[in-house]
């Protein structure tokens, strides 16, 4: 047992988190925020391709846990729903701009629900917190009374969630899709099957 537990000490831990993860055209339709915000905001944009909306943040995962957390993925249900952004906003605490929808779909927080249910089943530890469905646009903004600008609303047709790995090297920070779980039916799509 002891040697079980040291060895356990040693695994390797991901950082990982689920996610809405747009396609393509979402994110481009969604980058284009990005230059009127930068002028009024400043700040450094986030690359294009990372672009996503956290559903919950998980942290520091041992690896050989990976496979419960698909499980507890694979558990959720839900319907697909289509999910619009057409507000930008900013956090002052952390320095954030990002877009946010005006109306929340009540799949969306259902789905967030039903994710941390399982999670909490199977004895995952997680950010909790109010859930409030954003995607981060630009970090180390800076912004004063000045109204934030209109911009194009961009709907998101939300098909799946992901479990994405982050990861850091010399460029910084970015992410790694590691499955999908489609909603509306069972099993992911991913690591372990195509359904």
């Amino acid at each position: 047992m002891q040697a079980m537990t040291k060895l356990r000490s040693h695994d390797p831990h991901m950082r990982v988190f689920f996610a809405l993860w747009p396609n393509a055209a979402e994110r481009a339709a969604m980058a284009v925020w990005q230059p009127p915000l930068r002028k009024l905001c400043g700040g450094k944009a986030m690359r294009a391709d990372t672009l996503h909306a956290t559903l919950v943040f998980l942290g520091d995962v041992p690896a050989h846990r990976l496979e419960a957390l698909k499980l507890a993925a694979e558990e959720v249900g839900g319907e697909p729903f289509e999910l619009d952004f057409d507000s930008a906003r900013y956090w002052g605490h952390n320095h954030i701009a990002y877009a946010a929808p005006s109306v929340v779909p009540a799949p969306l927080s259902q789905l967030v629900l039903d994710l941390e249910q399982r999670l909490r089943a199977h004895r995952f530890r997680f950010d909790r917190r109010d859930y409030k469905p954003h995607v981060t646009m630009l970090r180390h903004a800076q912004w004063s009374d000045e109204p934030l600008p209109e911009l194009p609303e961009v709907a998101w047709r939300v098909r799946d969630f992901a479990l994405v790995q982050s990861l850091s090297d010399e460029q910084g920070a970015r992410y790694e899709v590691l499955a999908r779980f489609p909603l509306g039916r069972c099993g992911p799509l991913g690591l372990r099957r195509v359904v």
